[in-house]
């Protein structure tokens, strides 16, 4: 057939269905051939242009006749191609679809109904597309079906688009129905009115769906009173600006339980752009609202009386400061410390303690002014900020209005406590030491009020229990601490230090295997003054690098003596808080270890746990260093402060020492005992040597023994002692086994 013969097919059987191909009045007075040529036009003028694929099969002998341009964009497949060979169509339908299309042509064919259907085709680049083909059979006069005409058209983003749609739909009236949230719908109308609203409303807030539903202004309505303007500001601006928008709110439900939401929001526009729908999620987090509020209280309160923490007291006191120097008022803060409060708790138990504790805070709410307040920042320890006092009337001698208010809430509180307290059975009599600081008198910051109240806290506490000292300038303890500061100047230029050593012990054995150096501070009485009295000023007077040079200095020289006696020995020594972050540390320690002559493995680095963990990422680094140049490390006093253990276990230590705490009576104290065979577990788990400090009696060394600590030290063994006894208690060591039996 040639292509005139199928296209004047083609004209034939659209011309047979009548409408847009049929002959019109215009038509029959034409001859045939313009006749011809005018429907054969039309035909191409529709054909050719539509993005749909048209085509023409003949009934009966699988014969195409005619297809539109259209099936080359949606197919790959020229239209001569398509015309020549009927297999071309099977060819690209989908394997999984073609049964199922051949199954509907076959029953059209055998029906006479129309064949509809979608189904997965590929082009021929390798894409598939869904195509929806619709085709009808056109009949000669007498009914007989003559040709198959049809329509394929390309739904792929159609379909894929319904099919997401309804996977969307599917899960998500399965998430609406099942989370513990509110799913709505609005109509972004003047009205607020909503097209749908999930069951959980019925839960949540006691109103049906169809009642919220049917009543626009249900949701302003359960507002809460003090939520409702801001809340419907809130909705209105973020529905105006298309935008997405998320506020919290409370809802009153009919029960009139308050409910929190976090309400979060999408507007979905029209065709214009205008916004049609706002779609929105009412999570409940009602309990996370309760959390934070509890977690904000605990932050600024105590736990246990509920009085301020010291954290709020800072910052009250920090405001209250700042109020007196803009009116000239006066401040002053009670630091107040019970006396003896550690033999109730040995006594009577810490449940005691903490119940006499509760009733002490209630006095001293009732002793003081409503303007005042009181704090607990832990402890036995409570403390008063007297906060816009004024100052201006002349006092009795020239003293300060602020002096004269706090020494009589000072009063106040020793009359307070003169009452007995009970606890259960028991009544106890109570007394306490309380300082107090002024602002402007004595002090000019927080800082220096809070030093100045515990100061003459503290001297009240020497001067007898159940009194009070007020702070002055020339305090005689600041006295003592310029004293103390220039002696100890002194003794950094002069180096009148000494290092002790104690023994470090190997458990299993008894055997002495190195020591810890201890730097002691020669006192004019002849005393020797430990570490822990002068460390600390050292460090604030920027004196500690010093004294460490002078330590490791030290220990070079000794070692090379005891070197040279036939001893050698592992050494350890302490690294201060301020030391660790020195610049250059690791080579200010390697350098003169090497000098002299010692291997760097011999030398033990120890830094507390505290210290540790002050900024664990920066020490992680310097540790490393260290290890990396061969020093040994050791973890001090662990136990004592609050250690990550996934930190720990990055630090490259190798002896974790157990502060003495836990060792005392490890023996006959069941809880330390499991505390300490925790702590060894850890040890040896984090790949680290276990070393128990103040080791007293040989029941605790033979009890940590047993439980596998290593290493160890403490009186039991030996105190420190000069380094010139060091050589004869190693030799003592070495002979303690007599009879098969360990003896210190």
């Amino acid at each position: 057939m040639t292509l005139n013969e199928y296209e004047t097919s083609a004209a034939d059987a659209l011309t047979a269905q009548g409408g847009f191909f049929a002959s019109g009045p215009d038509l029959p007075g034409l001859p045939l051939e313009a006749r011809y040529r005018d429907l054969l036009a039309r035909y191409h003028g529709l054909v050719d242009r539509l993005p749909a694929v048209i085509y023409l099969d003949r009934v009966g002998d699988d014969t195409m006749v005619d297809v539109s341009p259209a099936i080359e964009q949606l197919l790959g497949i020229a239209r001569d191609e398509w015309r020549s060979r009927f297999m071309v169509w099977q060819e690209a339908v989908h394997d999984d679809d073609l049964e199922r299309v051949v199954a509907e042509s076959e029953r059209s064919i055998a029906t006479g109904e129309p064949f509809c259907l979608e189904y997965r085709a590929f082009h021929r680049d390798g894409r598939m597309r869904w195509i929806r083909e619709d085709s009808v059979l056109i009949r000669d006069e007498d009914g007989a079906p003559l040709y198959w005409l049809g329509l394929m058209l390309d739904v792929t983003e159609l379909t894929l688009a319904r099919r997401e749609l309804e996977e969307t739909q599917t899960k998500y009236g399965a998430l609406v129905e099942q989370i513990p949230a509110i799913v709505y719908v609005d109509l972004a109308d003047e009205h607020m009115s909503s097209s749908y609203v999930s069951p959980q409303i019925q839960e949540l807030l006691g109103v049906s769906p169809e009642e919220y539903i049917g009543d626009p202004d249900l949701w302003a309505t359960l507002l809460h009173p003090e939520d409702r303007d801001e809340a419907v500001a809130t909705y209105l601006r973020g529905r105006a600006s298309g935008e997405p928008f998320v506020f919290e709110y409370r809802l009153v439900g009919r029960d009139g339980q308050v409910v929190w939401f976090r309400d979060s929001a999408i507007v979905l526009p029209d065709a214009e752009g205008r916004p049609q729908l706002i779609q929105g999620v009412m999570l409940d987090i009602t309990e996370r609202k309760a959390a934070e509020a509890q977690i904000a209280y605990l932050a600024y309160h105590d736990k246990l009386t509920g009085l301020p923490n010291r954290a709020m007291f800072d910052e009250l006191l920090g405001l209250s400061l700042a109020r007196a120097r803009r009116n000239d008022l006066g401040v002053a803060v009670v630091s107040i410390d019970l006396d003896n409060f550690k033999l109730v708790n040995d006594s009577l138990g810490h449940e005691a303690g903490d119940a006499l504790i509760e009733q002490l805070a209630e006095r001293l709410r009732y002793a003081i002014r409503d303007t005042d307040l009181v704090s607990r920042p832990g402890g036995d320890e409570f403390l008063l900020l007297l906060a816009d006092i004024d100052r201006t009337p002349p006092m009795p001698g020239g003293q300060d209005g602020a002096s004269i208010v706090a020494e009589s809430i000072a009063v106040r509180v020793e009359h307070a406590l003169r009452d007995p307290f009970r606890v259960g059975d028991t009544e106890l009599y109570l007394t306490a030491s309380a300082g107090i600081s002024v602002f402007p008198v004595d002090a000019d910051g927080a800082i220096e009020l809070m030093k100045n109240a515990d100061t003459a806290m503290f001297r009240s506490k020497k001067a007898g229990p159940g009194g009070y000292v007020v702070h002055t300038a020339d305090d005689a303890d600041a006295m003592t601490r310029l004293s103390l500061s220039t002696r100890l100047r002194r003794a950094v230029e002069q180096k009148q230090w000494k290092l002790h050593y104690q023994p470090l012990i190997a458990l299993a054995t008894g055997t002495m295997f190195g020591v810890e150096a201890l730097i002691r501070w020669p006192e004019p009485s002849g005393g020797l003054l430990p570490p822990g009295e002068f460390i600390p000023l050292a460090e604030e007077m920027g004196l500690i690098e010093a004294i460490g040079d002078w330590v490791l200095e030290e220990i070079c020289r000794q070692d090379a003596m005891w070197r040279a006696e036939g001893l050698t020995l592992e050494v350890g020594f302490n690294l201060s808080p301020r030391q660790l972050w020195q610049p250059d540390l690791v080579d200010k320690i390697v350098s003169p270890i090497v000098v002299a002559g010692m291997d760097p493995t011999r030398i033990t680095v120890e830094i507390t746990e505290s210290t540790a963990m002050t900024d664990p990422d920066r020490t992680i680094e310097i540790l490393r260093e260290m290890h990396d140049r061969g020093l040994r490390l050791a973890i001090d006093d662990f136990g004592t402060g609050y250690s990550s253990l996934s930190r720990l276990r990055d630090m490259p230590v190798d002896i974790l020492k157990i502060d003495r705490g836990f060792v005392r009576d490890v023996d006959k104290d069941q809880n330390a005992g499991s505390m300490i065979s925790a702590m060894i577990t850890l040890a040896s788990n984090l790949g680290m040597t276990p070393l128990a400090e103040g080791i007293e009696t040989e029941a605790e060394w033979r009890f940590l023994a047993d439980r596998g600590c290593e290493l160890g030290q403490g009186y039991f063994f030996s105190r420190p002692v000069p380094p010139e006894e060091i050589l004869a208690l190693h030799r003592r060591s070495t002979l303690t086994v007599i009879d098969g039996e360990q003896h210190a």
